[in-house]
């Protein structure tokens, strides 16, 4: 029986968080934990049309191709399917960027439809459901699994639920929501058991496995798988993956004698380290001192600071009260500013009115005195004139008196009279 190999190249193309599974990235246990998963599907995919929803990095896609006719790997993260795609170049396989929510299919596209570690990362898986039901063929039949959640939450009391899960399904529950859908549902279990396996040295021959002591409880699973159909259901048949035959009672053995071999070198580590701690303790009691001292020295200087601090607050309620003075000394100083402002205005305001006034009479006496002046100089231009007609009088008087005419006038009483001078 051929299986997918693990890739011997190294694509660095998608980023292991500890959710999805990358080849060569994952310890054994965790990778054969979900190989087991693809294996149990394999015998189910033989001449069918198979889609593997959420197929991550393809290596389950890889697996059911082995003996599908053709396998769909669908998965919303373009990184993992990119990593398929260049891992698995597969006749018959290929991949497709989309959401499990909202297949690109029509419907009875599919025989069989796969969703390994699905459903519990989905906010509505009622939905997706749903959708893989619309894909898949009346006779055909989903396989789908996810974590028993009464295992995980104990397994993880410590570290805390998965970040990464939606919602996880106890086994009754995950039966009534497939039950919801389907017409047909079966609930199988996946656990890890303890085996003994007979084979030949160099090859395989037909296997088969037996059983005892019951399969268990559901409540009690690792895994829920659930095989659902509109028709009817597969015949029932239990399945044993094993990862590697082999002598596992001796590599056991062996692995005892590493682990005790580490437990030499652990506890002579021990004894070093403790050396070691010893002689730390000592340094840190003496650190511990000179913390203790220095601890002293600061609830004293604490001490102070506190004092000071009281003496800051003093001086700053002084100055708080001299700031006070001050600041009602200047609104005095600036209500008196104002009065004396206001009071300089009004006067300025009267000077200037009684300027004003003054101006106008002193441009009303220099009116009247250029009157005065133009007056005295009329009036000393008629004197002039007058005194040019007294002086012209004088001499015709002059001559008048000088005349024989007159002269012997007088002497006979005939003419004017005429005072001499």
């Amino acid at each position: 029986m051929t299986h997918t190999p693990l890739p011997t190249r190294s694509l660095k193309l998608v980023e292991f968080t500890g959710e999805r599974v990358i080849p060569g990235q994952v310890n054994d246990d965790l990778w054969s934990e979900h190989m087991a998963r693809y294996a149990y599907a394999r015998r189910y995919a033989e001449g069918r049309r198979v889609l593997d929803a959420g197929c991550g990095t393809g290596y389950g896609s890889a697996e059911l191709a082995q003996t599908a006719i053709a396998v769909t790997g669908l998965d919303q993260a373009p990184d993992a399917i990119e990593f398929a795609r260049s891992t698995y170049p597969i006749p018959g396989l290929h991949f497709v960027v989309s959401s499990c929510a909202a297949m690109p299919f029509p419907p009875n596209a599919f025989d069989l439809v796969v969703a390994f570690e699905v459903i519990e990362h989905l906010p509505h898986h009622r939905a997706f459901l749903q959708e893989c039901a619309h894909v898949l063929t009346h006779h055909g039949l989903f396989i789908v699994s996810s974590p028993n959640k009464r295992y995980y939450a104990e397994s993880r009391a410590k570290t805390g639920p998965n970040p990464y899960h939606v919602h996880e399904f106890e086994a009754r529950e995950f039966a009534q929501e497939l039950a919801g859908v389907f017409q047909n549902v079966r609930l199988v279990l996946q656990n890890r058991i303890e085996s003994f396996a007979f084979h030949p040295a160099s090859s395989f021959w037909p296997a088969e496995a037996r059983i005892d002591g019951g399969g268990g409880h559901a409540e009690d699973a690792h895994f829920l798988i659930g095989l659902c159909s509109f028709g009817p259901l597969p015949e029932p048949k239990s399945f044993v993956y094993v990862p590697r035959a082999a002598n596992l009672l001796r590599e056991r053995e062996q692995h005892v004698q590493l682990l005790e071999q580490q437990l030499i070198d652990t506890k002579k580590w021990l004894a070093d380290t403790q050396t070691e701690r010893d002689s730390l303790l000592h340094l840190f009691r003496k650190q511990k001192e000179e913390l203790d001292d220095r601890t002293h020295w600061a609830h004293r200087l604490n001490g102070e600071l506190e004092a000071s601090g009281q003496r800051i607050v003093e001086v700053q309620n002084e100055l708080d009260a001299i700031t006070s003075g001050y600041e009602a000394r200047v609104n005095e100083l600036e209500a008196e500013n104002r009065a004396k402002t206001e009071w300089a205005l009004a006067t300025e305001a009267r000077l200037m009115q009684e300027l004003e006034a003054r101006g106008q009479d002193l441009a009303e006496c220099v009116r009247l005195l250029e009157t005065a002046e133009a007056t005295v100089e009329e009036r000393t231009l008629w004197a002039q004139r007058i005194e040019a007609q007294r002086e012209q009088l004088e001499r015709q008087l002059g001559m008048i008196r000088a005349s024989r005419w007159i002269k012997l006038g007088r002497r006979f009483g005939l003419g004017p009279l005429i005072e001499p001078q």
